[in-house]
């Protein structure tokens, strides 16, 4: 890494830490340089404004989000085990205390400032790639969706409505076996309203 780069990440570090302190509007550049230990000066080389700063934490956040999701439809995996390990793909971002601390402070902006929120929803493609796996299984028969947008959010909320929410109102992160069990009930759930009818069929045969 780069001496710049340092400087860069160590500017981020700090500023998360500035505005989890203080929020968005208490937060000062000043004390960001002094958390940083580097100058003022270099603080305002790599960002202009606090505002450009709160975008780059915003992206540090949304890259998190959609590295994670990196997951290939597998055709030839039973369906339930390829919906596992897409909730996995969420789920790993639930128990860590990175991203969970991250995005409690990230949260408490956006919901003051509607066009922070805007910004923050623009950069991930989370849902666009749940959609693409739920249009998918239903094209090779594995599952029956008639609307693959609206599918993906229920996933993702099944999921999200026991492991995000209330661990972030809770200041808290979940246990992986904890996590577990909430994946696999949201699968379960999941696929007695959508499987398709000869899936079902195979399962009760198995």
């Amino acid at each position: 890494m780069s001496v710049s780069d340092q400087k860069k990440k160590q500017i981020v570090e700090a500023a998360i830490a500035e505005f989890q302190e203080k929020g968005f509007a208490g937060a000062s550049m000043d004390r960001i340089s002094e958390r940083a230990q580097v100058s003022k000066r270099t603080v305002y080389n790599h960002f202009e404004s606090k505002e450009t700063l709160f975008k780059a934490i915003n992206q540090c956040l949304a890259d998190q989000v959609n590295s994670a999701l990196e997951v290939p439809y597998d055709r030839d995996k039973p369906i339930r085990d390829a919906l596992i390990e897409l909730g996995w793909a969420e789920g790993e971002l639930m128990v860590s205390p990175c991203f969970m601390n991250l995005a409690r402070m990230v949260m408490s902006e956006t919901i003051r400032d509607p066009e922070l929120a805007a910004d923050m929803n623009a950069r991930m493609t989370k849902l666009s790639i749940f959609a693409d796996f739920m249009e998918r299984a239903t094209s090779d028969g594995r599952l029956s969706v008639q609307d693959p947008a609206v599918a993906a959010e229920q996933f993702l909320g099944l999921i999200k409505s026991r492991s995000f929410f209330p661990n972030i109102y809770a200041n808290r992160v979940a246990e992986r076996d904890e996590m577990d069990k909430i994946i696999k009930e949201s699968v379960d759930l999941f696929l007695a309203q959508y499987a398709a009818p000869e899936t079902e069929a195979a399962k009760k045969s198995a």
